[in-house]
């Protein structure tokens, strides 16, 4: 059997106090095992997002604790966290957070700066993340004079240019066509296959949830089905 990578256990997030407080995850026990590629479906609201953002130490539960590899990360310092991130992690958010005056090539190598990568592999590694999603056609050309999809696939190339042990993705395809988005899923299976990485997204493609390992729904800040991951 695998090993398991990633595991909350009774994780629960209230945000606000008092009469305003409002729980958006709770009951929470899942574990994810190295090398498998898993989505979390469910409606807006259900808790997805707030979900992963723990998941990827992006923010800390009220109760419970996250483990990666075996070692608590929730409860790091900020500073701790960040490091962690930094070295362990590949993020792609909605919001794509590309560097509106540089390149799609110089947004990818400086995700790799910052991750600290072999400087001397950064061109390699770089180009490689582009022709992985296809865009190593336009690494020259800055986001504003890219279309969303395009910025889309270009903050996917920075988040495995690194090629993190583990990739967070929030709706990594909603931004692409159907056909560019089972590409890049189908670079995803790459490099769980072939990397051995471990990739959790969050999606409502219900072509994705054929492609994946396993599905997790949620519903209502719990897990509808408990799954075997």
């Amino acid at each position: 059997m695998a090993q398991v990578l990633l595991q909350a256990v009774k994780v629960k997030k209230v945000f606000g106090r008092g009469d305003n407080a409002v729980t958006a995850i709770k009951n929470i026990n899942l574990s994810i095992r190295r090398g498998s590629m898993i989505a979390l479906k469910g409606r807006s609201g259900s808790g997805k997002t707030t979900l992963l953002n723990l998941l990827a130490a992006l923010d800390q539960p009220t109760e419970g604790q996250v483990f990666y590899d075996g070692k608590i990360i929730s409860d790091l310092s900020e500073k701790q966290r960040s490091t962690w991130r930094r070295t362990n992690l590949g993020l792609v958010f909605q919001a794509f957070g590309l560097i509106p005056l540089m390149s799609a090539y110089e947004n990818v190598e400086f995700g790799l700066r910052i991750a600290g990568s072999n400087p001397a592999l950064h061109k390699e590694r770089a180009e490689q993340a582009l022709e992985w999603v296809g865009m190593k056609g336009r690494m020259k050309h800055r986001p504003p004079e890219l279309s969303g999809g395009e910025q889309q696939r270009i903050a996917i190339a920075r988040a495995i240019a690194h090629r993190p042990a583990l990739l967070l993705a929030d709706e990594p395809t909603a931004e692409l066509d159907s056909r560019m988005g089972l590409q890049v899923i189908k670079v995803f299976r790459d490099l769980v296959e072939n990397l051995g990485m471990t990739i959790v997204m969050t999606t409502h493609d219900p072509g994705i949830m054929e492609i994946v390992d396993h599905v997790i729904a949620l519903e209502d800040g719990e897990i509808a089905v408990e799954p075997t991951v």
